[in-house]
């Protein structure tokens, strides 16, 4: 009988016997282990738990039915994925275009698995990205005047399409309270590892007058509190004093390509879990 990998996430009080149980109920139904990660927070009593297991397609049903009263029995909150279903993602841009071209490319050459739904922007700059790619393009321009008009259209983008997960990719507009707590633990966030020194215009040209000597970038979930959220994933490489405002620039774009693919190759993979403040990502 041919089998297919799943992929199970768990997160729940920590306490002794959950390992086994649902090992125990994976092996009751067949289930080959191929892979399993899990943390215990001694801080927070918080565990979690990554397995990828072989399955018969067939028995899909019946193991979820079973993992439902396990997980009651645990506090259990759990999901359980087939990779065949990939993820749903929007991309949100302005105009620099290094992590969105970044992105495509991955995507088209299958590095990150996953449907990208649309590509929403308050400029029309990189159309001609989403028109290549043949992928939606939708422009929404925004002013202060407009912008909770212009954050309703983009939510309804959200919920018609049945995004899963949004990627700000160098989307250079604050998102309002409401539209951060609509999207709370599906929208990631990239910005330069200046944050917070290093604020308003031109970061790399200040970096350079302070004689920076490392600069990177960081992949967080987005909140309210701006460039505060649960970081994903952080990047970082050396410089020194001969690197001109310019070539800083260009490293950082780089390192924010990197950072913000890694963050969403996690996320496709199912390794990233809230854990109120920060995240816990099983590599």
């Amino acid at each position: 009988m041919q089998t297919l990998r799943y992929i199970l996430t768990i997160t729940c009080p920590d306490r002794v016997g959950i390992v086994a149980a649902v090992s125990n109920l994976l092996a009751d139904h067949r289930g080959n282990i191929v892979e399993s990660d899990q943390f215990s927070d001694t801080e927070s009593g918080r565990f979690f738990m990554r397995l990828v297991f072989e399955l018969e397609p067939e028995i899909e049903p019946a193991l979820a039915a079973h993992l439902e009263p396990l997980g009651q029995r645990f506090g259990m909150v759990w999901k359980l994925y087939d990779p065949r279903r990939l993820a749903r993602v929007m991309i949100l841009v302005s105009k620099a275009e290094h992590c969105l071209n970044d992105l495509l490319y991955r995507h088209r050459t299958g590095a990150l698995s996953m449907e990208i739904t649309a590509i929403v922007s308050n400029h029309r700059a990189l159309a001609h990205l989403a028109e290549w790619h043949a992928i939606p393009f939708h422009y929404l321009p925004v002013a202060a005047a407009t912008k909770s008009e212009q954050e309703r259209q983009i939510l309804e983008l959200i919920e018609s399409s049945q995004t899963e997960l949004v990627v700000l990719a160098r989307y250079m507009q604050i998102l309002s309270p409401e539209l951060c707590e609509a999207l709370a633990g599906r929208a990631i966030n990239i910005h330069h590892s200046f944050l917070p020194g290093f604020k308003g215009a031109k970061p790399y040209h200040q970096a350079h007058a302070r004689g920076v000597k490392l600069i990177g970038a960081t992949a967080h979930f987005v909140t309210a509190n701006l460039d505060e959220g649960p970081i994903v994933e952080q990047e970082v490489e050396r410089v020194d004093h001969a690197h001109t405002p310019a070539q800083l620039a260009a490293v950082g774009r780089d390192i924010e390509n990197i950072v913000l693919a890694r963050a969403i190759h996690y996320h496709l993979e199912r390794r990233v879990f809230l854990n109120g403040a920060k995240t816990v990502v099983l590599r």
